[in-house]
């Protein structure tokens, strides 16, 4: 371009930032233009020579408006001089004149027509790069995991059926009571962000003891990548004061205003459950808001009894009368007794739970069914023999007897496993809690380690012999700082680490102080590599401690901890456990010992235990391995035994008082027989229930197809090429992005000021959380996606081609259309009608040609143009193109036909058969709500009503000339 071009009061566009609206040349010297967007109060200075602006110019039948809101249809165009003047009439026929300056700025060209006829051609590559989009979305959305493909966790199967069939649901209500350490909390994660993705969650409640808020934080954002907001009653307070400077202050003078509700500020919050359980105000705003799902953890410290409740238990009673769905975690859903177990039914579920006598008549009724569960396991060996008359004749009770005469006439091996399979599946769906309880044991899940404790009895001072449980205390006493180099466990962990440089070690001690001083000791005084982690670090500075722990190159080899260690993280990569101390409570100790012992962890778990001979250490060693067997096995029945001994285990560690003997043989037996009843009370119909294992194989072999990572890595790379941002190697599998000089967008979903490291690779997030994990589902990429779906970038392109059957000069139209449906997003719509790109190419003639010239065929024989040259183009052929396009329309309204039929079919396939499974269901199982069948019911009527509306849209044209 020469400057000879540009003129004060001339209208642009800028073809990189549409959403600025049309912009006004204020001022031309040099080499530089400078223009104003009044509509977004903007300015841009560009180089002449390759500004990315096209200059405005309408055409006859163009309808325009002015800045003061004129609108007329332009039936002339007249040059004075470099500016522009529309003639033409408003809708009463009046004639009108509209300088070009005066148009009204807030115009936006994102139509793909509009914006070519413009001026605002896309490069190919912007082009390709909208309809690989297109294509992404729709594979997405035709995953059957859509919704669980983005959170950072392994891929084990009975988290990922829990998620799978609870997460689909419409405003689930469910009881999660899977064994410490199987990830209650991650399977939690899984539902809601399903919910948030899918749509049939926007608002979500979490409710936590006050311990565990900031672990929740932690978690919801760094697996699954949802930012909550945290609602203390500091942060409650803080909310409302900045709500009340907002307001008018002269409101009380004239009418006064309704006080805003601060739990309406934040759509996805988590709260300590102390909050509403104390507060009767709290409670109150908390009812007033809407929630969609209500999550409330630690479930089995709500008391209930007939006779009353707790403060706390009567919040969540109330608020989960009002949220449309529950989920409520707790790792004992039973062993504190039916009662207990009841009330937390009755919560999700009060009309169906609303009476303990009945409810234990209809449970003992339930046993027969688990037992003829048992009788048809293990299915493969099953499958091989005639199952015993008895058996089949008990199976014809319970089960449809069709089913059961193909089961009889089957000789197959592999068919009978199927048949057993669906007997088994029948079962599960039609008796029991199994609906609303999910309970995974880990005698019903592989993959965990072995444990093993090494107890290491060390000789000490004699005035230290039987001091209390930490006598680091006393020592910090007469010693300060120094007292480290005179703790015998200090000493042994410093030859211990010597001994095993290559091993990480996990250290957990009671106190922040104490975690700082071994650290210092240990990095200052003997060169080790640690770093400490404890409450009194900022969250920042707890990730990059847990980061420098999991390095396995450069990282530390022990990571000191206070009992914060204890809680949150997962430290599975280490092996190797050093507890300093011992708390007193079993539940503490698991919690420990669970930061290593999970599924993931490849190596066997060793416990080390430093103690002083003698002393009040090793007596409370004694009582957890020789009366509870804690170290070596999941110990369930911890609480249960020091509920009843905690008096007089507190006393003897206070004082050393008490028959020690006595008390440690009275553990021992207890544990021995609450382990034996928990054990024969075991319901294998529900854990079976709680993990079908042919459906979680689908599940996980959806993801892998799903996660399809080396396109997700290539089509990221192009889109941050397009938008600017920079990428730099960080490790053979991640990057470090950051905004570019010349970013193509104001902000880049997701990509913080000072950049970002990414990974696509699932092992190397799991093993460094303080690195985004980029999915198909993570915010950059479905905010980008979004971003390049949502405008005009890459809707319009103009090439030349040349292939011989084609005459010179022949123009075709490669058009690609949408079925447009403004669904509301609960109904899910994309599950029966997916984004489906429509791609139609056709000549002047009509000719659809796109089976001979298919995407893949064409891509490669298109040739790009000079920009000036393709806004020729389209600008001579602007009434050939408009005759094009209503020429695509024509051919490709058959598939749209297709494709709206399809989308019935869908929904009739998916909808109505799980209803029509749901109403079976009902009949025979109390379980089933109402309320699930009839909004079911109601979607697919309004659904059937949606697709009948559907209209199609032009998303991209490309215009090609033929050479």
């Amino acid at each position: 371009m020469s400057n000879q071009e540009f003129e004060i009061g001339q209208r642009w566009i800028s073809d990189t930032e549409a959403e600025l609206g049309l912009g006004l040349v204020l001022e031309v010297e040099d080499r530089l233009v400078t223009l104003s967007f009044p509509a977004a109060g903007e300015r841009r200075m560009y180089s002449i020579n390759n500004a990315p602006i096209s200059r405005v110019r309408y055409q006859r039948g163009d309808a325009i408006r002015s800045a003061e809101g004129l609108k007329i249809k332009v039936q002339e165009i007249v040059e004075d001089g470099k500016l522009l003047v529309y003639l033409g009439m408003d809708a009463s026929g009046a004639s009108h004149e509209i300088d070009e300056i005066d148009l009204d700025s807030f115009v936006q060209f994102s139509a793909p027509m509009d914006r070519l006829f413009s001026g605002q051609v896309d490069s190919l590559k912007r082009f390709n790069l909208r309809l690989q989009t297109l294509e992404f979305m729709r594979e997405q959305q035709t995953a059957p995991t859509y919704g669980l493909l983005g959170a950072r966790v392994q891929l084990l199967p009975h988290q990922l059926y829990i998620a799978n069939e609870v997460g689909r649901r419409y405003a689930p209500r469910v009881l999660l009571a899977d064994e410490v350490g199987l990830g209650k909390t991650i399977e939690a994660g899984l539902i809601i962000h399903q919910q948030l993705i899918n749509g049939r969650a926007n608002r979500v409640l979490i409710l936590v003891p006050d311990t565990l808020i900031h672990q929740w934080l932690v978690e919801m954002l760094r697996r699954f990548n949802l930012q909550f907001s945290l609602f203390t009653e500091d942060r409650l307070q803080d909310l409302e004061a900045d709500i009340g400077d907002d307001e008018d202050p002269f409101a009380d003078v004239v009418e006064a205003s309704p006080a805003v509700n601060p739990f309406d500020t934040a759509q996805l919050v988590i709260c300590p459950l102390s909050v509403v359980a104390k507060s009767e105000k709290r409670l109150a705003q908390a009812l007033e808001a809407s929630w969609d799902l209500l999550l409330v953890d630690e479930a089995h410290h709500l008391k209930w009894s007939a006779q009353g409740a707790s403060p706390a238990y009567l919040a969540v009673e109330a608020l989960a009368a009002k949220a449309l769905g529950l989920l409520l975690l707790t790792a004992t859903p039973e062993q504190l007794g039916v009662e207990s177990h009841f009330a937390r039914l009755r919560l999700l579920d009060p009309d169906r739970y609303y009476d303990l006598a009945v409810f234990k008549a209809q449970e003992s009724s339930y046993a027969h069914v688990n037992e003829l569960v048992q009788s048809l396991l293990p299915l493969e060996d099953k499958a091989k023999e005639a199952l015993p008359e008895q058996v089949l004749t008990k199976l014809r009770e319970v089960v449809d007897v069709e089913l059961m005469d193909t089961l009889v006439a089957t000789d197959g091996v592999h068919e009978r496993e199927q048949l057993l399979q669906r007997i088994v599946n029948q079962l599960l769906d039609r008796h029991g809690t199994g609906r609303v309880l999910f309970r995974n044991t880990r005698q019903g899940v592989s993959g965990f380690p072995e444990r093993i404790v090494n107890p290491v009895a060390l000789a000490a001072a004699e005035d230290l012999s039987v001091t209390g449980l930490y006598p680091e205390q006393l020592l910090r006493e007469r010693f300060g700082d120094g007292w480290t180099m005179m703790d015998a466990r200090v000493d042994w962990l410093v030859q211990w680490l010597k001994q095993h440089r290559k091993e990480k070690v996990l250290v957990i001690c009671a106190t922040a102080q104490t975690a700082l001083d071994l650290e210092g000791h240990l990095r200052l005084s003997e060169g080790f590599a640690v770093t400490a982690f404890h409450e009194g670090l900022t969250l920042i500075a707890r990730d990059r401690a847990a980061a420098y722990f999991a390095d396995a190159e450069d990282g530390a080899q022990a990571l000191i901890c206070s009992e914060i260690g204890s809680e949150g993280r997962n430290f599975q990569f280490a092996s190797h456990l050093v507890m300093f101390d011992l708390p007193t409570n079993p539940d503490l100790l698991e919690q420990r010992i669970g930061r290593l012992d999970r599924i993931g962890q490849r190596r066997d778990v060793n416990v080390w235990v430093p103690y002083f001979s003698g002393s009040l250490q090793e007596k409370l060693f004694q009582w957890y391995h020789q009366g509870l067997n804690a170290f070596e096995q999941v110990c369930h029945v911890g609480a249960a035994i020091y509920e009843t001994q905690e008096q007089r285990l507190q006393a003897f560690l206070n004082s050393g008082t008490g028959d020690w003997g006595s008390l440690l043989l009275e553990a021992k037996t207890q544990a021995e027989q609450l382990r034996a009843a928990l054990e024969q009370g075991r319901n294998r119909l529900l854990e079976l229930n709680s993990c079908r294992e042919d459906v979680a194989d689908e599940v996980i072999e959806s993801l892998f197809e799903q996660e399809n990572r080396l396109a997700l890595e290539d089509y990221m790379g192009q889109v941050y090429d397009a938008y600017g941002v920079e990428q730099e190697v960080h490790s053979s599998v991640s990057l470090v992005l950051l905004p570019g000089d010349h970013m193509q967008c104001a902000h880049f979903p997701a990509l913080p000021a000072d950049g970002v490291t990414v990974t696509y690779q699932r092992e190397m997030a799991l093993a460094r959380e303080d690195i985004d994990y980029l999915t198909w589902e993570h915010p950059m990429v479905s905010g980008a996606m979004d971003m390049v779906l949502s405008g005009g970038f890459g809707n319009t392109a103009v090439a030349t081609i040349k292939l011989g059957p084609i005459k010179p000069g022949t123009l075709m139209l490669e058009a690609v259309f949408l079925l447009n449906v403004a669904a509301p997003n609960h109904l899910q719509l994309f599950r029966y009608l997916p984004m489906t790109p429509l791609r139609v190419l056709v000549d002047i003639n009509g000719r659809d040609l796109s089976d001979v010239l298919s995407g893949e065929k064409l891509l490669p024989l298109l040739q790009k143009l000079p920009r000036n040259t393709a806004q020729q183009i389209a600008k001579q052929a602007r009434e050939t193109i408009a005759e094009l396009v209503k020429k695509a329309q024509l051919a490709v309204a058959p598939r749209q036909d297709a494709l709206l039929t399809q989308a019935h079919e869908n929904l009739e396939t998916k909808l109505g058969e799980e209803i029509n499974r749901l109403v079976a269901l009902a009949k025979v199982n109390p379980a089933i709500r109402p309320l699930e069948i009839e909004k079911l019911k109601q979607d697919k009527r309004v659904l059937d009503e949606y697709l009948s509306s559907a209209s199609l849209k032009l998303d991209a044209l490309r215009v090609i000339l033929a050479t």
